[in-house]
C-alpha cells in the first residue's frame, strides 16, 4: 500500500479553530475499521462504474400481491439478492478473487452474497450463504434477522466473511446512481438507488408508465472488461424484468 501512495503529496495539517468554533468528535471503532479497508480498496482497485435501469414494473405488481397474501413480506432486497445469485452463476468471472501477488484468479463455487447494512455505529456487511439454493423468501428472513442483529448487537465475523459478491441499497432514502466501492476481495458491488416512473412508449403507441430501478455495478476493471459488466447489469435487469424472482 505504501508503494501505491508514494510520490503523492502529504494530507494537509490545519487548525481548524484559527477559522472559527470547532467540536471534535472521536470516530467509532466500527467506523474506523470500515474507513480503513474503504480507503485501501478505493486505492488499490481499478474501479470503473457501470449504470443501467430494470424495469421492475411487474416485478412490484407480484411482490405487492405476495405480501398481501399474508406470507413473509418481501422488500426489494432479497429479489436483488436472488438475481445477483443467477447472475454468479451466469457469469463466473464476478465469482472469483484476484491474488495480484500469485497472479492467479480463485473461481468460486458456491454463492454467498453480502448485504450492506446502515448501523448506528456505522457501515456493516452481513453474508446470506447459499443464495442459490434459497427461496427469496427464505433470503428475506435472513437478511431481516442479520440486519436487526447488526444494529443492535453487533455481528461477529463470521458472519461477515466469504461474500462472492455485495449488494448496497438507498432505495428507501433516494438517489439516481452513486459509485458504490468494491468490497475486496470481491471483484464487484452492486448499488441501487430509488425506483422511478417513468413515461415510456406502449405497444399500442401510446404512454405506458413503468418502474425503473436504477443500477450501479462497480468492478475491478483488472478482472472485468466493460463490456462484460454491462451483459451482467443487463442481465440482473432482465431477470427482475422476468419478475419471477417471487417465491
Amino acid at each position: 500500500m505504501s508503494d501505491l501512495l508514494s510520490g503523492l503529496a502529504p494530507w494537509p495539517a490545519t487548525d481548524f479553530a484559527e477559522h472559527g468554533e470547532v467540536e471534535i468528535r472521536k470516530l467509532g471503532r466500527i467506523q474506523t475499521l470500515v474507513g480503513s479497508f474503504l480507503g485501501r480498496n478505493w486505492v488499490a482497485i481499478p474501479h470503473v462504474t457501470h449504470h443501467d435501469d430494470a424495469d421492475i414494473t411487474d416485478l412490484e405488481t407480484r411482490r405487492r400481491a405476495h405480501n398481501a397474501g399474508g406470507g413473509a413480506k418481501l422488500t426489494i432486497v432479497p429479489l436483488l439478492v436472488k438475481a445477483l445469485a443467477d447472475g454468479l452463476a451466469a457469469f463466473p468471472q464476478f465469482n472469483a478473487s484476484l491474488d495480484p501477488r500469485a497472479g492467479t484468479l480463485v473461481l468460486k463455487k458456491y454463492v454467498h452474497v453480502g448485504v450492506a447494512v446502515d448501523t448506528p455505529g456505522g457501515l456493516l456487511v452481513p453474508v446470506i450463504r447459499d443464495c442459490d439454493r434459497k427461496s427469496a423468501s427464505e433470503i428475506a428472513g435472513e437478511v431481516a434477522a442479520l440486519s436487526d442483529r447488526a444494529r443492535t448487537k453487533g455481528l461477529p465475523m463470521q458472519d461477515m466473511t466469504g461474500g462472492c459478491i455485495t449488494l448496497t441499497s438507498l432505495g428507501h432514502i433516494g438517489g439516481t446512481a452513486f459509485t458504490p466501492i468494491v468490497n475486496a476481495p470481491e471483484v464487484a458491488i452492486l448499488g441501487v438507488t430509488r425506483a422511478r416512473t417513468v413515461a415510456t412508449r406502449g405497444e399500442d403507441g401510446g404512454v405506458a408508465w413503468r418502474d425503473m430501478l436504477p443500477l450501479s455495478l462497480s468492478y475491478d476493471h483488472r478482472v472485468i472488461n466493460g463490456a462484460d459488466a454491462a451483459r451482467f447489469v443487463r442481465f440482473i435487469a432482465d431477470r427482475l424484468a422476468a419478475a419471477d424472482l417471487v417465491a
